[in-house]
């Protein structure tokens, strides 16, 4: 018999309105945006639900998507649905530890607030960020390495698909090699920094400090990290890991086929949009891939599953 994954999306899936739905038909939900608006201060539902420019600068955007990504997990946990293993992108990990029960929803939103606030106030002058089209990764790794200036891989999202990030300089001349090299295409991306990038190491030295008071359990299923693109066997190495996440590559590719060779045979996407599931796509079609973002969502899982 298979194995079903949670896996949580990163920042940049948000909308007005996400998560609305369950908030009104399940009072678990309800707990979840209360619990997020407690940790954090701020009005959660307010901002999940109605038309406002925060929604997406990073310091807001986190502790929104989090909070919309946990009411979902709930109501699929009413549902019937659980999981083998658990794994999100970047700020959706906090989602797979807070799934796997090795942090408190509390906690979580408390860090996730803390962190957005930590990056956005880390972004450096003159970051940048840009997609690369139609290359294999090691060449795209080798060009970077051949490029004057911090440029770095910050995702790997799927064949075909790599994000780079770092000095605004340096990621125009990556993308002007790697375009020459036989980059299908190239695209910079509208992001407020060079997200994933040894620029913002500072954001992550600091997180350690806000991480420093949070109680993490043994877990109660598996996860696997963006920075190793493996599972994490022991609590001890959590904190370490989720501090060098904010400056070091996701691989999310990667991780994806590791809990494939471990039998996962379907993975649920938790929580706004379709981007884990259109990765899935160019990943591996051979396992079921299906996302929970509405009511119908919902319905229809459960009564597949």
């Amino acid at each position: 018999m298979g194995k079903t994954a949670f896996v949580f999306p990163g920042q940049g899936a948000q909308y007005a309105g996400m998560a609305k739905d369950f908030y009104e038909a399940y009072p678990e939900c309800r707990e979840v945006f209360e619990t997020a608006s407690q940790a954090s201060g701020l009005d959660i539902a307010k901002l999940c639900f109605e038309e406002n420019e925060q929604l997406n600068q990073t310091e807001y955007t986190q502790i929104c998507m989090l909070a919309a990504e946990m009411a979902v997990l709930r109501a699929a946990q009413a549902g019937g649905l659980t999981s083998c293993v658990n794994a999100g992108l970047s700020l959706g990990e906090y989602g797979a530890l807070v799934a796997s029960k090795v942090m408190s929803l509390s906690d979580a939103c408390r860090v996730v607030r803390q962190r957005g606030l930590l990056m956005q106030e880390a972004v450096p002058v003159g970051g940048a960020m840009a997609a690369v089209l139609g290359m294999d990764a090691a060449k795209i790794e080798e060009i970077c390495g051949q490029t004057e200036g911090i440029v770095t891989v910050a995702n790997y999202n799927c064949p075909g698909q790599i994000v780079i990030t770092g000095e605004e300089k340096a990621v125009d001349a990556a993308c002007a090699a790697l375009k020459e090299a036989g980059a299908k295409r190239t695209v910079r991306l509208k992001v407020s920094g060079p997200f994933h990038s040894p620029m913002l190491a500072g954001a992550g030295e600091k997180l350690a400090e806000v991480l420093a008071n949070v109680e993490l359990r043994a877990f109660d299923t598996p996860y696997i990290t963006n920075v190793t693109a493996d599972y994490v066997t022991s609590v001890e190495g959590i904190k370490e890991l989720l501090c060098r996440q904010v400056s070091s590559s996701v691989r999310w590719q990667q991780s994806v086929e590791r809990m494939i060779a471990d039998g996962v045979d379907t993975f649920i996407e938790m929580g706004p949009g379709k981007t884990l599931s259109g990765f899935m796509r160019k990943i591996n079609r051979g396992v079921t891939m299906m996302n929970i973002e509405n009511m119908a969502d919902l319905e229809k899982v459960t009564g597949t599953l």
